[in-house]
């Protein structure tokens, strides 16, 4: 075998010039599809990564119990909330981890009476700068960062709420009003307050918009008969999909706690990512089938135009399936050259327009969940399908060397050599 490994390497350099050209396709091929791999993983992570930071994190942590009330929307306060949120940032993954209080009420006024979310949350946590990575700087929060009328809580706001445009637009309200809030208490007694509009926030998706009201964590606390604590700790992680991940070395850490990824609360969310992943898949099978006809196209070229050479092995006394057994090595050679050398190419390019994003900022208003893109994609390093479609390159380049070579090493060296 290693005879026919130093036989099969030399051989695919001896002609540079038709190996270059078959490399430099198959690379080009798999590094466009390492590219809209890495494009796909970052519109999922501009688009669905920001609405489940809009619904309520990657992760959320609850009281044993909460899972099997949940329906009825419990306010089970945690016990020694802020120890469970520094156990949250000692993890590497974890870039936030807020304490939170929700309950279902209604908003009202003289327009009408809507059902919303209630959340208390902590302003100066959630309103803390990204450290790190394309939005270093901005409020972790993506509320905090869409107030396009007055202005993000405080801590001691008072009896102060913000809205969302949606609401605002459907309840004819602006920065200042005053509407009725009400909401369930820890005893399932409904609780009532006037508030104060100091903010609107605006993300573009008015069906969300009118779904969630937020007030200072210190006004929940009092008005819902919960001291001191909270029912929820939200996480936000680096990166979609590594939620599983962070829960198996949360949960241990955390006995007796509900330790819950978001597709456990948003199911309906998770079923839109599969299917538009499943879609997008198909797409790739397509993209990998067009640059296999050109990359089998090229190499069966290669291996026809050596059947006298093929003519002159047989006349040495190389039987057929050692002659087949040749090509083939050489054929997955450059199939492993060239999808090296594709991986180098889809690293380059996925990693330069990682650190310049690509700007999309104008398509935002194209359907109603694009409006979720900030301005810019970044796409990841496109790693995430690479075996499989590295593998593909080369089962390609093996097939295409395989069936020319074992139909000219069937034929008789004298006709062999006479080929033209």
């Amino acid at each position: 075998m290693t005879l026919y490994l130093r036989l099969a390497w030399r051989n695919i350099w001896r002609h540079k010039r038709r190996t270059i050209n078959i490399v430099l396709a198959m690379s080009l091929s798999l590094g466009l599809m390492m590219w809209y791999d890495g494009l796909i993983d970052g519109f999922n992570n501009a688009i669905y990564g920001n609405a489940i930071r809009v619904l309520g994190g990657n992760i959320q942590i609850h009281a044993a119990g909460y899972r099997a009330k949940v329906d009825s929307n419990p306010l089970l306060p945690l016990e020694n909330d802020a120890a469970v949120v520094q156990v949250a940032l000692a993890d590497p993954n974890v870039i936030s981890a807020t304490r939170r209080i929700q309950t279902g009420g209604l908003l009202s006024n003289r327009e009408g009476a809507f059902g919303v979310r209630i959340i208390g949350i902590d302003p100066e946590a959630e309103a803390a700068p990204i450290k790190e990575g394309v939005d270093a700087g901005k409020p972790l929060s993506l509320i905090a960062q869409n107030i396009k009328e007055g202005e993000w809580l405080t801590t001691d706001g008072g009896d102060v709420i913000l809205i969302g445009r949606g609401m605002a637009d459907v309840m004819n309200v602006k920065v200042g009003d005053r509407i009725t809030m009400v909401g369930s208490d820890i005893h399932k007694q409904n609780r009532q307050r006037t508030m104060t509009v100091v903010g609107i926030y605006d993300i573009g998706i008015p069906s969300l918009e009118r779904q969630t009201a937020y007030i200072p964590l210190a006004e929940a606390q009092a008005l819902f008969g919960l001291d001191g604590q909270s029912t929820e700790i939200q996480i936000n992680i680096r990166q979609l999909g590594e939620e599983e991940k962070v829960v198996s070395a949360l949960a241990p850490a955390l006995p007796g706690y509900e330790v819950e990824s978001w597709n456990q609360n948003y199911p309906e969310l998770e079923q839109a990512i599969n299917s538009k992943g499943a879609a997008m898949n198909v797409f790739g099978v397509i993209i990998i089938c067009i640059a296999a006809i050109g990359i089998l196209n090229l190499l069966l070229m290669a291996v026809y135009e050596r059947t006298r050479e093929i003519g002159l092995l047989g006349a040495m006394g190389m039987k057929p399936r050692q002659i087949a057994a040749l090509f083939v090595i050489e054929g997955a050679l450059i199939g492993l050259v060239g999808a090296a050398a594709g991986v180098v190419t889809g690293l380059i390019i996925n990693g330069i327009f990682a650190k310049v994003g690509m700007d999309y900022g104008d398509y935002s208003s194209i359907t109603e969940y694009m409006a979720l893109i900030s301005g810019r994609i970044y796409p990841s390093l496109g790693l995430q399908n690479i075996g499989w479609r590295a593998g593909t390159v080369v089962i390609i380049s093996t097939l295409a060397a395989f069936i020319p070579a074992r139909e000219a090493s069937h034929r008789e060296p004298a006709e062999a050599l006479h080929y033209v």
